[in-house]
């Protein structure tokens, strides 16, 4: 079902060479509430400039802001971005911390960020719930869960580990393009049998 369709921003920017914990780390950030349409290629343009901390601590914030043109919230991001690049170069010896604990500690790194950031550069296994992975689980019926947050806690108790990074990148687009929020197209849907359709009042 999803041959046909683009990948999840960050699956997308790891198999393009952008795959180090500190791009995944930034493009994590740049795409929180922002389309992935438009968070790829806004990373490409910044990684272009910068890759690393040290790099990108010599730019300053106008540039920044206008790499990320298009993104939603760029200047707190930007913000974010530098701040986050000097602390780990000064508090982490230029080295990503590899920990939910140590990437939430960054203004602006929420679990969801910092879950993908373990997941996609370091292959911990971390659970990233977006609001696609949040609505198709408890539209399946396979959790009940009022928010991604408590979603990303109730997958923990059921998913098998070996699937907690996977879930992210199967699906993302799936959320998108097939089991959508608004008459989800279920019609076509090879997981109908499977699916409870809890919620769903409108489909194609």
């Amino acid at each position: 079902m999803l041959a046909d369709h683009p990948k999840a921003a960050m699956f997308e920017l790891r198999d393009r060479g952008h795959g180090s914990p500190f791009e995944q780390l930034v493009a994590s950030l740049i795409s929180a509430r922002t389309r992935d349409e438009v968070t790829t290629p806004a990373c490409l343009r910044l990684f272009a400039v910068a890759r690393t901390p040290a790099e990108m601590t010599t730019l300053d914030e106008e540039a920044v802001v206008r790499l990320l043109h298009g993104v939603t919230f760029p200047e707190p991001k930007a913000r974010d971005i530098l701040a986050l690049s000097r602390r780990i170069l000064e508090e982490h010896g230029g080295q990503v911390p590899d920990t939910m604990e140590g990437l939430t500690a960054f203004r602006g790194v929420g679990p969801k960020i910092a879950a993908l950031t373990l997941g996609v550069a370091f292959n911990h296994p971390a659970i990233a719930v977006d609001i696609h992975v949040h609505r198709v689980t408890n539209r399946w019926g396979y959790i009940a869960a009022s928010t991604p947050e408590r979603s990303m806690v109730a997958l923990e108790k059921v998913l098998p580990r070996h699937y907690w990074i996977e879930i992210n990148e199967r699906l993302v687009p799936f959320g998108k393009f097939i089991c959508t929020g608004e008459r989800p197209r279920c019609s076509t849907c090879l997981l109908l049998e499977m699916c409870r359709q809890v919620g769903v009042t409108t489909a194609r």
